[in-house]
Order: C-alpha cells, then sequence, then structure tokens
C-alpha cells in the first residue's frame, strides 16, 4: 500500500521528538566561518566514535559542508535560543557577531557552548532533500553540569519545563 504522507503532518509528528539543538560549523575555502542550526544529530558509533547530521540540499551553506571536508558540533545550552535563531536566520555571517575560538581541525566553535564534537567527514550518504553526513570526532569537549536548550513541538523549550 503506498500512503502519501502530507509533509505538514509528518513535520507535526516528529515535532513530538523533543532534541537538542546545535550548530554545525565548518569554513568556506576562502576561511570564513559559517553554520547552520540543526536538530538532526545522533552518535552513530562509539568505536570508532561516529556522529551524524542531516544537512538539506537548500541550505544556504550546503556546498561549504561537502567540500570542508570537516565539521564541529555545537550542542547549545538552555540559555542560548539566540544563538539557535541567529544561525537558522543568517548562517553565512551569524558568526561575525560573536567572539568564537577554533578547534584542533579549523573549525569554528560557539562561544560557551554545552558540548563540542569535532570531526572530519566519513561518509556523506543520500538522505531525499537531505544528505547525512557522518564525521568521525577527534575532539570532544562538554560541561557536565549544564542543560541543553530542546526543540519541541516547533519550539524551544527545555529540560524540566512546562
Amino acid at each position: 500500500m503506498n500512503m502519501s504522507i502530507n509533509p505538514r503532518a509528518f513535520r507535526d509528528a516528529m515535532g513530538c521528538f523533543a532534541s537538542a539543538v546545535t550548530v554545525i560549523s565548518t569554513t568556506t575555502a576562502d576561511g570564513q566561518a559559517v553554520g547552520v542550526t540543526v536538530n538532526s544529530f545522533n552518535s552513530v558509533s562509539l568505536e570508532p566514535p561516529l556522529v551524524l547530521f542531516c544537512l538539506g540540499r537548500d541550505a544556504s551553506n550546503f556546498q561549504h559542508f561537502l567540500n570542508s571536508g570537516r565539521f564541529a558540533v555545537n550542542i547549545l545550552r538552555q540559555d542560548q535560543d539566540k544563538v539557535s535563531s541567529g544561525f537558522a536566520s543568517d548562517g553565512g555571517n551569524f558568526f561575525q557577531t560573536m567572539e568564537n575560538d577554533v578547534s584542533e581541525l579549523g573549525n569554528p566553535l560557539v562561544p560557551n557552548a554545552l558540548a563540542m564534537f569535532d570531526c572530519e567527514i566519513e561518509a556523506v550518504h543520500e538522505g531525499g532533500d537531505h544528505v547525512i553526513l557522518i564525521g568521525r570526532v577527534s575532539e570532544l569537549r562538554h560541561d557536565p553540569d549544564g542543560d541543553p536548550l530542546l526543540y519541541y513541538r516547533g519550539r524551544y523549550s527545555s529540560v524540566g519545563s512546562d
């Protein structure tokens, strides 16, 4: 049975899955820091340490991520909703509005993120209107006491909120 799924219904149903909000970052060929807000991020493997995220083909920085060969995952803290919104609306320029460090691999890092994974691209897979980028983690950091920014039912939320 080939039942057609309504895209809005699919999005609403997926919204029932609370997810952490991340900014995935890399650089352009000329060294400009770019990022994109993503909530489709997962661990893949412990040995070797692999993570994945899904990037929309229509993302403004799509080609930069494929060309760079590397990316950093910045998991946002519960008070970083403005950072998430900034990268969602202007991922090509939002790094220029903040002080930022650079990872060992050369990826720009969101200041004060809850956790960071510095990755080299291991594989890229087709995924409909997205691609799935798998990265091998070469460095990580995390704050054991902080709380994440969550995305739930189309809006920001936090652990323990109503």
